[in-house]
């Protein structure tokens, strides 16, 4: 789904780790100390603010979200595992007619934090009431799904969406358009979070929601701090995926990002018991080298987004497919990795493939194999058979100046230039970036991007990126990929019910997609996250590339 119209995915370049090696495993020192119940965890944020309103967010359904609303279902999230659904308010649902139909039965003795009990009616508002235009933003996979939901404009005029049914105070019912077999990954985003029926009108509901989770919202000052507090009605009886372990949760906003790094490398006073929810630069990691407190004190991710060079298939020279072909070749990915964050080991691995590491369905595989610092030879080959011996015209590199994107850009630029294609770097500014790469008309010719699934699915890497539905209107097809066969077979996937027949499918398009070469993969990125002394149990799973929140606590 596209960015504007549903999926907001974790699109960030990422870095960053200070030893490959061991990354996820169990901690030493103080970092093995066992979470207890109570206690004041921190969580340290650069963002002014913190969106607690289902409809508006894109939160992972294992970070900050997931502590104050529930879900239909949940993510199995532990390192070394493979993520798995699994049942939250409601178990992992079935369906009789292959996927287009699929029901849910809600757990009983559910409560909201106002005593009030959850039933199927408050899931089935709080899903109708991501479609009313003043609460768009959130991730909206489910929004061209379900039935009737293309011209739904939510609940507050007193509208139902017909194909969501709830026959008894348990039981909710999905019609979707066409069967699709990751509905109940879907089910497990935001918008599938209770909001008392009725309730939930006012533009400020992110401010005083009624939670479901372990925690309410008891303060809320933009730009300074959001507490949390328990939730007397919710129990670990009825949640299995949530510890609940810290009484209060508090998230310090407007916090500087490399101010953050210092108060925790320093690791004085409330900062123990904190950590920090953005990335730890490559600079800060550097300065961690020598630090043995602050080293052991790193949580880092094994894998994370895929980062990509995406051509602009809808323009010359970049329509000829073996044209994109020789851009396989001709970059340079140990430079980029360098680039990136220092050195090869601390950015993340060089990628081949699309679908990311830690979801279902990935195969191993290399279509272009070359050495991580290219073959301008073969380029140069590649472009002479598709017509250009003397190298390609000189071509627009377009990239946002967030994320160290432009010396990364000038990394593959120098590397293109050895394959005789040149270049010229323009960096623009966020909103100007996004306009160019996933507006409705494009001009440039080159981009660097990445992307991490909004659940675990290959779906979820496949389709956003590269279904001819996601480009322009917001999509982040930014390569303007057009192929009515890869459009069917993504089609098919989606429509397979079955794990083990989906991840065929979905390794089966990856490859055919590449065979068409409308990205060059770059590497697989690592994010690194830097935790107070009396934290405890912040752990990064194979995915996604973050904490889970749910499972963090402090010791005394």
């Amino acid at each position: 789904m596209t960015r504007s119209r549903s999926a907001v995915a974790i699109a960030l370049a990422g870095a960053l780790v200070l030893t490959a090696c061991g990354a996820n495993e169990p901690p030493s020192g103080a970092s093995q100390a066992q979470a207890t119940r109570g206690g004041t965890l921190r969580i340290l944020s650069d963002g002014q603010t913190q969106n607690f309103d289902p409809a508006k967010s894109s939160n992972l359904a294992i970070t900050s979200l997931g502590l104050v609303h529930r879900r239909l279902t949940a993510w199995h999230n532990k390192p070394g595992e493979q993520a798995k659904v699994v049942p939250d308010l409601a178990d992992v649902g079935k369906t009789d007619d292959g996927g287009k139909t699929w029901t849910f039965t809600l757990q009983e003795g559910l409560k909201f934090s106002d005593g009030s009990p959850i039933t199927a009616a408050d899931v089935k508002w709080g899903v109708e009431r991501s479609f009313a235009p003043a609460f768009s933003g959130g991730l909206g996979y489910h929004k061209q799904l379900i039935e009737g939901g293309a011209d739904y404009r939510g609940p507050f005029e007193g509208a139902e969406l017909k194909g969501i049914q709830t026959p008894d105070d348990r039981t909710i019912e999905f019609t979707l358009v066409r069967p699709y077999g990751d509905w109940p990954w879907v089910v497990s985003t935001p918008a599938f979070a209770p909001v008392p029926k009725g309730k939930g009108a006012e533009a400020d509901y992110s401010e005083h929601p009624v939670t479901s989770g372990p925690y309410q919202l008891a303060k809320y000052q933009k730009g300074v701090e959001a507490r949390l507090t328990r939730n007397p009605h919710w129990s670990t009886d009825v949640d299995k995926v949530r510890a609940g372990l810290p009484d209060e949760v508090v998230f310090q906003l407007g916090q500087d990002a490399s101010v953050i790094s210092q108060r925790l490398v320093a690791d004085s006073g409330d900062d123990k018991f904190a950590f920090g929810s953005s990335f730890v630069s490559p600079a800060q990691l550097a300065q961690l080298a020598n630090n043995p407190s602050a080293k052991q004190r790193l949580v880092t991710s094994k894998s994370g987004a895929l980062a990509y060079l995406a051509f602009n298939t809808g323009k010359a020279p970049l329509d000829n497919p073996k044209v994109r072909q020789a851009f396989q070749y001709a970059v340079d990915k140990t430079s980029y990795q360098i680039a990136s964050a220092g050195n090869a080991e601390l950015a993340g691995d060089v990628a081949t493939t699309l679908i990311t590491e830690g979801i279902a369905g990935r195969g191993k595989f290399d279509l272009y194999p070359t050495q991580p610092t290219g073959d301008p030879g073969k380029a140069r080959e590649l472009l002479a058979e598709a017509g250009f011996p003397d190298g390609l015209p000189e071509l627009d590199f377009v990239v946002s100046k967030s994320n160290n994107y432009p010396d990364k850009a000038q990394s593959v630029q120098a590397s293109l230039a050895r394959a005789g294609i040149r270049t010229t770097i323009h960096t623009l500014d966020s909103d100007a970036y996004t306009s160019e790469t996933t507006g409705d008309t494009a001009t440039f010719d080159l981009t660097l991007s990445s992307w991490q699934p909004d659940f675990p699915s290959a779906n979820a890497n496949i389709q956003p990126l590269f279904a001819s539905s996601e480009i322009g209107g917001g999509g982040y097809n930014l390569s303007r990929y057009r192929n009515a066969d890869v459009d069917r077979q993504i089609g098919e996937a989606q429509a397979a019910v079955d794990p083990a027949e989906a991840g065929r499918k979905w390794a089966e398009l990856d490859k055919r997609i590449l065979q068409d070469s409308p990205v060059v993969p770059l590497i697989y990125t690592r994010n690194s996250f830097l935790r107070g002394s009396k934290v405890a149990n912040l752990f990064i799973a194979d995915f996604p590339a973050y904490p889970n929140y749910l499972q963090v606590g402090v010791t005394p």
